[in-house]
């Protein structure tokens, strides 16, 4: 699949901007996004996350970039296993922002972790700003995946470090029959039912469908600048980290 496949994948019409769509969608399912996390995950999305924080560990004493940072679980989980310089969150929605926001105060992690609204086609960060970035389960929602890899490339220190997390689709013919009844059956009708937003998490379904996997990502990777690529899937095949370093000698 080509990442345009994934562009053209929109959680409520063909017609409007996917980006704010996007924004929409997330502002709507804010207050019960962890909850769903937890639940459409089985309880993997905090071994996923902590998988892919360990690929920037070298980078602890550094300033990192959470991107499409949501309610900030990810930012929150740098915060406690790296103890970086600081940690800056970023997102398209700002009723995600607002519950990250409130948890930060609400535990006193507000000190060394901010965050901003900011949209991943133009990040607003001045070039080589930051030493490493993630992404967590956020790429898929790029309304331009290239030129999404492209801006943080552009942000990144010149021997800095990305770490990418995103679901995938299992190779595996047994494993892929029951994921896809569980991706497009099973949670549409829970976040239905917990969101009252079915749209959005089938959204989710077809757009995991539709991204750009294993060797195919390496290659926009590789497009948006990034050099020593690499990629592993975990849990039978539903979910993969990607890296990828700035060349040091960048100018």
């Amino acid at each position: 699949m080509q990442s345009n496949d994934v562009e053209s994948v929109k959680p409520y019409n063909e017609d409007e901007d996917k980006g704010k769509q996007i924004s929409r969608m997330f502002d709507t399912i804010s207050p019960a996004y962890d909850l769903m996390n937890r639940i459409i995950s089985l309880g993997q999305d905090g071994y996923w996350r902590r998988s892919a924080i360990n690929e920037i560990a070298e980078y602890r004493n550094g300033n990192i970039l959470d991107i499409a940072t949501g309610t900030g679980d990810m930012a929150f989980m740098i915060y406690e296993m790296l103890s970086p310089e600081s940690v800056t969150g970023c997102d398209i929605s700002e009723g995600m922002l607002q519950v990250a926001e409130m948890k930060a105060a609400r535990t006193g992690r507000d000190k060394r972790i901010s965050f901003c609204v900011g949209d991943c086609s133009a990040l607003p960060f001045d070039d080589g700003k930051f030493d490493a970035a993630t992404v967590a389960f956020g790429v898929r929602n790029f309304k331009d995946l290239l030129l999404g890899l492209t801006e943080i490339s552009r942000v990144l220190k010149p021997g800095g470090k990305v770490s990418i997390l995103e679901l995938t689709v299992p190779e595996n013919r047994l494993y892929r029959l029951g994921y896809d009844i569980y991706t497009k059956t099973v949670i549409p009708l829970l976040g239905k039912i917990i969101t009252g937003d079915s749209k959005a998490y089938g959204y989710l379904g077809k757009s995991i469908h539709a991204m750009p996997q294993g060797k195919k990502m390496l290659s926009l990777l590789e497009k948006a600048g990034f050099t020593d690529c690499s990629f592993r899937y975990m849990t039978l095949g539903a979910c993969a980290v990607y890296t990828g370093i700035i060349p040091a000698n960048r100018s």
